[in-house]
């Protein structure tokens, strides 16, 4: 083979992988571009997530328990609701609880308000548990904001009896020295809100 047909081969060889190796270059590109942007859109997603100033109260008969939480929230610069605040508008209890659930926190009051047991249990079995609906509630925003966006305050009793799918989740502690209120503002700051804990010294 002469020289000159060989380095026609060669040349011709080369100009039909050249752009093979070109595209082969340019391809990884693309995935990243797209993971780039995923990226993003899940970042910008999480901050908006975290803008809303909207926090859920979930509550039971403890009024002194509900009062001092909200309070403390609003003093955050957060906006509170309690379904118990907001107007019926004639709808039921369901209704009026999904149309204000559109919060991205919520804050759940485990308070000691019903007594119960198993119906196998011995009478002296009897233990103090949380409202139905509070249980209810707590299990329905855990489930649509996710654990971390849920936090429990429980007023510690030796006689209490958890809700059994929710043991070994940490809790903040209703304590009378109010170490709580900086647990909850840590939480909440935890999670992305712009807190100031000195608001809870005025």
């Amino acid at each position: 083979m002469s020289k000159k047909i060989g380095s026609a081969i060669i040349k011709a060889v080369r100009d039909y992988l050249f752009p093979i190796g070109e595209e082969l270059e340019r391809k990884p590109e693309q995935p990243e571009s797209e993971v780039q942007e995923t990226a993003k859109k899940l970042a910008t997603d999480s901050q908006d997530r975290q803008l809303s100033k909207r926090i859920f109260i979930v509550h039971g008969h403890n009024k002194e328990m509900r009062e001092s939480v909200a309070r403390i929230v609003e003093k955050l610069g957060l906006e509170t609701v309690v379904l118990d605040e907001r107007p019926n508008m004639g709808r039921t209890i369901i209704e009026k609880f999904e149309d204000h659930s559109d919060v991205e926190f919520a804050i759940v009051c485990l308070s000691p308000d019903d007594i119960g047991a198993t119906d196998d249990g011995e009478p002296n079995s009897l233990k103090k548990r949380a409202r139905q609906n509070v249980v209810f509630e707590l299990g329905y925003f855990t489930g649509k904001l996710g654990r971390g966006h849920v936090s429990v305050l429980f007023p510690e009793s030796d006689d209490f009896e958890f809700p059994s799918d929710y043991l070994g989740i940490l809790y903040i502690s209703y304590d009378s020295r109010g170490k709580w209120k900086f647990d909850l503002a840590e939480e909440l700051k935890s999670v992305g809100y712009e807190i100031d804990a000195n608001k809870l010294y005025s």
